[in-house]
Order: structure tokens, then sequence, then C-alpha cells
């Protein structure tokens, strides 16, 4: 690589880092698209900085995405190195592939190859080694299914609450209100 690439990627990289900084969740996503050539659908909300990898142009995100902290996309299989005395230059890269309406929990690890389809929920810290169907719920280390979404829909909506309060003090009385008259005893 030449000086000048070299001089470009480095001022891109802070660039990116500035512009990150100072945006909030909605935003994110767009910056992610533009500086390392992912594609990212609509109304994505990215929290923190995601693990993109070292081949984010391989990442496709669709609509009403949501990705919480500490999210890993793994686009390439290391382990080939330890080969490469034997077969010089091997290698092993896939695509990932996000579908719409999908939540992503805290520090899962998505893996090469997977395609993960519409209307999904991960949960926190799987890991996602093959493609998620349509209406899935899962998680674990590998994922599994736990349910699908309109049964985890409908058990969610019997322990839910419904606060629109946007006050913060007004909203944090509504949610501790609804906290200390649902605990379970001991």
């Amino acid at each position: 690589m030449s000086t000048f690439y070299k001089i470009l990627y480095i001022a891109n990289r802070i660039i990116l880092r500035f512009l990150l900084f100072f945006s909030n969740e909605y935003n994110k996503g767009e910056l992610y698209s533009r500086f390392l050539g992912m594609k990212i659908g609509k109304n994505c909300r990215i929290f923190s900085r995601p693990r993109f990898g070292s081949e984010p142009y391989l990442i496709e995100i669709g609509d009403d995405v949501r990705i919480a902290r500490g999210v890993s996309f793994i686009t390439h299989d290391g382990g080939l190195t330890l080969f490469r005395n034997e077969f010089p230059g091997i290698n092993y890269f896939a695509k990932i592939k996000i579908g719409n309406n999908v939540l992503i929990g805290l520090n899962t690890i998505i893996l090469p190859g997977v395609t993960i389809g519409n209307n999904v929920i991960i949960g926190s810290c799987s890991v996602i080694n093959k493609d998620i169907p349509d209406n899935s719920v899962v998680a674990g280390i590998p994922a599994k299914l736990i349910c699908d979404i309109e049964s985890y829909k409908q058990k969610s909506i019997t322990k839910a609450c419904f606060i629109s309060e946007k006050n913060y003090w007004k909203r944090k009385k509504e949610i501790l209100s609804f906290v200390n008259n649902n605990v379970k005893g001991f």
C-alpha cells in the first residue's frame, strides 16, 4: 500500500471516530455505511461501536434493526492461518446478512456465512453459527430456537408495562412503581 493510501486510510478512520463520537444510535448506521462500505437499511439503531471485523463490506443489514453493545460480526475464518505454510494464501470469507426488524442482543457473536431472517430476536451473549429463520427467538451458545415471535409477543404482553412518559423523573417514578408492585417473592 502506498504512503498516500495509508494516510487516506488513517484520515478516514479519524474522521469516522470523530463523527461517531458526536452521533446518536440512529445515525451511526449511515456513518458505518459511508465509511466502511456496509449496506445498512433505514431506521437502524446501533448502540456503541459493534465490531464489524476486517471485512465490513461483507455485512448487509436490513431495515429497523437494533444492534446492542459489544456485538461482533466475523466474516472470515482466522484459523486457516495455521495452514498458510502448506497452502500459501489460504483464506475463507463469507457474507453476513441480517433481515428486517431484528434485535441483536448484547455481546452476541455472528459467524461467517450466516443469514438472519426477518422479525428475529437474538438473546444477549449468543453465538450465531447457522442461519436463523424468520419469526424466531433464539439464544445460547450456539444459539438455539427458544420460541416463535408470536409466542414471545403474547408472553411479553402479559408481563409488560406501558409507559409513554418522556420526562425522566416522571418516567422513573412510573417504572419504580411498576417494578415495586410486581416484585416476585423470595
